[in-house]
């Protein structure tokens, strides 16, 4: 049976993957519970999907702070004072400091709009179109101190169409982002997950689902 996972949910803006979270949990697609959501902004949408669910919901402005760590470490005894066992950065626009992903070790994860390591950073939709790729998507990742650069979990392709704008281009990837970040957690709760660590440099970790290979 699976287990419940206690989430923490990071945001900077609307929401979207937060409320494909919410959505899965009271539909019971998902054995999980958001202990609180935290945006760095007081303007961010979700923070409004959040409490329409009645999920707590904390403001912590990353300004109002003399350095990143700073920023980190309240961010990490808000977490740990709601009792969220495992973090989704869901649209969380800054990079977290080794303070933070040491309190959760192996345990924060992202999706990101490409398929890592393609296209990381900002507005993967509009460079993976510059590019002229075919075929892109999306990446769940567990985090590290890098830009996108963790061990990625799990992915889903998306072609790019011929006649295809940015927007039009990040409107279906958004589809398989909401997808693939539950289906991810699915995994977390059945205890599925299993992190091979390296044994050496400069082999990286990797992620393996059990029962079901690498994915």
């Amino acid at each position: 049976m699976a287990a419940l996972v206690d989430l923490g949910v990071l945001i900077s803006g609307r929401g979207s993957n937060l409320q494909a979270i919410l959505d899965a949990i009271a539909e019971d697609r998902l054995n999980a519970r958001v202990r609180i959501v935290i945006s760095n902004r007081d303007d961010a949408p979700g923070l409004e999907r959040a409490e329409q669910a009645g999920v707590p919901t904390r403001v912590i402005p990353h300004r109002g702070y003399p350095d990143r760590a700073s920023f980190d470490s309240a961010l990490v005894t808000a977490l740990r004072d709601a009792g969220a066992s495992w973090i989704v950065l869901a649209g969380f626009m800054r990079l977290l400091t080794p303070v933070f992903l040491d309190a959760f070790p192996r345990r924060v994860i992202n999706v990101h709009p490409s398929l890592l390591p393609a296209f990381p950073g900002v507005d993967a939709q509009a460079q993976a179109l510059a590019y002229g790729v075919k075929i892109t998507g999306c990446s769940v990742h567990l985090v590290d101190a890098g830009m996108d650069t963790g061990p990625v979990i799990a992915q889903t392709a998306v072609p790019v169409l011929d006649d295809d704008s940015r927007d039009a281009l990040a409107a279906r990837i958004l589809v398989k982002e909401h997808e693939t970040l539950v289906r991810v957690l699915g995994f977390i709760a059945d205890g599925r997950l299993e992190i091979i660590e390296p044994t050496e440099p400069p082999a990286r970790a990797r992620v393996r689902i059990r029962d079901g290979g690498p994915t």
